[in-house]
């Protein structure tokens, strides 16, 4: 069986620090920051979990930019520097790495991506 968080189903076996990191926007320190929060033993399995304790996680999680919504906002984001018209607008267009990462070698996935779309 599965257990269900803010729409997200979680397997019983999996550990809650390293299950909260399968949610879009929640890393290893966001989990760990939020079971030290909510009191919850980081090692503990989903399954051992009891239901005010799942509602706790339930409330915590839905006041975070999480899922969808981080999605839309780093959308928005992406549009805003566009508009601005300058190196890295540019680098954002071509889509190609925007970092001053190195393109002779390496970023072939993002190059990828030009070539498939052409």
């Amino acid at each position: 069986m599965k257990i269900n968080i803010c729409g997200i189903l979680f397997s019983e076996k999996k550990v809650i620090f390293f299950g909260l990191t399968k949610i879009y926007g929640i890393g290893k320190n966001l989990s760990k920051k939020i079971c030290n929060e909510l009191k919850i033993d980081k090692k503990k399995k989903f399954f051992e979990l009891k239901n005010f304790e799942i509602s706790l996680l339930n409330n915590y999680i839905k006041k975070l930019f999480i899922e969808n919504e981080l999605r839309l906002i780093e959308k928005e984001n992406i549009k805003k520097i566009i508009l601005i018209n300058n190196y890295r607008s540019y680098r954002h267009k071509k889509k190609l790495p925007c970092r001053g990462q190195r393109t002779k070698t390496n970023a072939k996935t993002r190059k990828k991506m030009i070539h498939e779309k052409i």
